[in-house]
């Protein structure tokens, strides 16, 4: 009727909110999952006007009444859902789990301890939807960030381990190693992800870039204080040891050309050296040779051999090494590029797979539209 009686101003549908999955992995957090989840729903309401929300809950095997708890609050509340692993897989097998699960326009990924508290999953929606990036990160590293009560040991840690996965792979990011991002849905549906732990954080990274992904950050606040005062000390869920060896193999992983390259120049500069000097050796051998009337070289070779066995060996073992770590360097740089070209090919492809499955999706598990 508003079409008939005013045809100069035609109805225009009203453009759907973007759905927005939200993935909180969960193990062994009953004391914070009700009450935390209760807030994030009051928080939610306050962007709903822009978004619909979609939560998805992976219990990751927790041996308390994290499984529990969330099935009765799925059953409270009908935008969340629930997965549950039959035993600890890790945070990386969770979040696969979640991921395959999502159907939103953006995912966030949040840690329902609030480390990171609600208000940054505004933070996350608004720099996505300003800057069209297809990942962004929440960085307490970066200016405009804050780290509160956090042992001194563990953020020296974060901070080293960040700034060295920053430094081999070449980027800009203040921290590579946060739970807390926003992922463009589309482009999550394309990435192939393996690491069954913390290490699917700086994986992610690394496939983004490889794809050319734009990848913004935006300043967080990372907070202990309610976790320290729930549990006295807070548990921290990283191994330490495990933790600095995946940091180190992920760092390989985004830059092995650096790895091999810089100790490759480094031996060679120490090979230089030390060949320099053997054939210093082999000339003043040959100069006292000559004066008795001997000029074969060989016998000068073999006389500073003689004298000094260990400049002769060490010298040209550093060498070998240095050539073979150059060229395994050299090699590595045009695997990496093969790597790049099929990798885009299978993300093309895992991506079309992917959305035709969803197109595909019975109309009672889509999306509800506006």
């Amino acid at each position: 009727m508003l079409n008939e009686t005013r045809p100069e101003k035609p109805s225009v549908a009203r453009p759907a909110r973007p759905l927005v999955s939200i993935v909180i992995p969960v193990y062994n957090e009953a004391v914070f999952l009700r009450e935390h989840t209760l807030l994030l729903l009051d928080y939610l309401r306050s962007l709903e006007t822009r978004f619909r929300f979609d939560i998805v809950i992976v219990n990751d095997g927790s041996r308390d009444d994290t499984g529990p708890i969330a099935e009765r609050l799925a059953l409270e509340n009908e935008t969340i859902r629930v997965f549950e692993h039959p035993r600890n897989f890790g945070l990386g097998q969770a979040l696969k789990t979640g991921f395959a699960r999502c159907r939103g326009d953006y995912v966030i990924v949040l840690d329902i301890d609030f480390s990171y508290g609600p208000e940054h999953v505004g933070l996350l929606l608004d720099r996505i939807v300003a800057t069209g990036a297809r990942m962004v990160l929440a960085s307490p590293y970066m200016k405009g960030g804050e780290v509160l009560d956090v042992p001194w040991f563990r953020r020296i840690l974060s901070r080293v381990a960040n700034r060295f996965l920053a430094r081999v792979s070449g980027q800009r990011f203040s921290t590579m190693t946060c739970m807390v991002r926003a992922i463009d849905g589309r482009f999550l549906r394309s990435l192939n992800l393996r690491n069954m732990g913390m290490d699917i954080m700086p994986e992610m990274i690394l496939k983004a870039n490889v794809l050319r992904a734009s990848i913004e950050e935006v300043p967080a606040v990372l907070n202990w204080r309610l976790q320290n005062r729930a549990g006295g000390k807070r548990r921290s869920s990283m191994r330490i040891a495990h933790q600095i060896v995946g940091t180190v193999v992920s760092g390989f992983m985004m830059r092995p050309f650096s790895f091999l390259l810089v100790p490759g120049l480094v031996l060679m500069a120490v090979a230089a050296y030390i060949n320099t000097w053997m054939v210093i050796h082999i000339g003043e051998a040959y100069v006292r040779l000559s004066a008795t009337g001997e000029t074969d070289v060989t016998v000068a070779v073999a006389v500073a051999y003689r004298n000094f066995p260990h400049t002769f060996i060490v010298g040209l073992l550093t060498l070998m090494l240095a050539l073979q770590l150059t060229g395994m360097a050299m090699l590595s740089l045009q695997n990496k590029k093969y790597f790049d070209e099929l990798f885009h090919l299978g993300s093309a492809l895992l991506r079309h797979q992917r959305e035709t499955q969803y197109a595909q999706m019975s109309a009672t598990d889509r999306p509800k539209p506006d």
